[in-house]
């Protein structure tokens, strides 16, 4: 018989009953196994910085893909794009704030684009599934890139044309680019996520072979 296991967050009431093949972004560990947020700051001057807010499903994953990236200075899981404000992870969960599970990107525009910055978005998650990814289901898990500027705005249209026109996903992309709103940084467990939990259950079977994924077909873009 399959066995099942009871996933706690943040010792609020579990989100989910989840089996050993049915995983998802809302299993974690308890507060007394929760690891402090690392708060070592860049040494590179904040001003020379440029912003990115990205969604592809659980905030874990997409954070740790991208603090492997050259030109990555700081990644921060949060919400954006929902009406609620102040919303807590267990909101969210609710999927009734409207929010997304976001990264908040600081990169060197003199290191890594824009452009590369969204191209390893569209390589990372599966931007062709509504309102999910994977067995994370839920408007809280959709693929969206929040953009700060006109610019980025037609980049970002731009790049999510030109993948559709290639033959990297079968079905078209629904991805969302919307306006930026306030952003919301999530608790303080859930960043560095994969790099403090490595052994936790969702990290083994979802996120590490995403980012070993992603480390094996994007060599020139890691930074070791």
């Amino acid at each position: 018989m399959m066995k099942i296991f009871k996933f706690l967050r943040s010792g609020l009431m579990p989100c989910f009953l989840v089996s050993i093949s049915l995983v998802s972004c809302s299993q974690t560990t308890s507060d007394e196994q929760m690891k402090p947020l690392n708060k070592e700051k860049s040494e590179k001057n904040m001003n020379t910085l440029e912003l990115v807010t990205l969604a592809g499903g659980c905030f874990w994953c997409v954070e740790a893909i991208y603090q492997d990236v050259i030109g990555i200075e700081k990644v921060v899981s949060g919400y954006m794009g929902g009406a609620t404000k102040n919303p807590t992870y267990k909101d969210i969960c609710t999927g009734r704030t409207g929010h997304a599970e976001v990264v908040q990107i600081s990169y060197d525009p003199s290191q890594i684009s824009y452009e590369e910055i969204l191209n390893i978005f569209w390589h990372t998650h599966n931007p062709t599934t509504l309102n999910r990814q994977g067995n994370d289901v839920g408007t809280q898990y959709r693929s969206a890139i929040f953009y700060h500027n006109a610019k980025q705005k037609e980049l970002a249209e731009r790049s999510k044309k030109e993948i559709n026109q290639t033959d990297l996903w079968a079905n078209p992309i629904v991805t969302e680019i919307a306006k930026a709103s306030t952003f919301y940084s999530a608790e303080a467990y859930h960043q560095d996520y994969f790099k403090t939990n490595p052994n936790q259950g969702y990290c083994q079977a979802v996120i590490e072979p995403k980012v070993a994924k992603f480390r094996k077909n994007f060599k020139d873009k890691l930074k070791n």
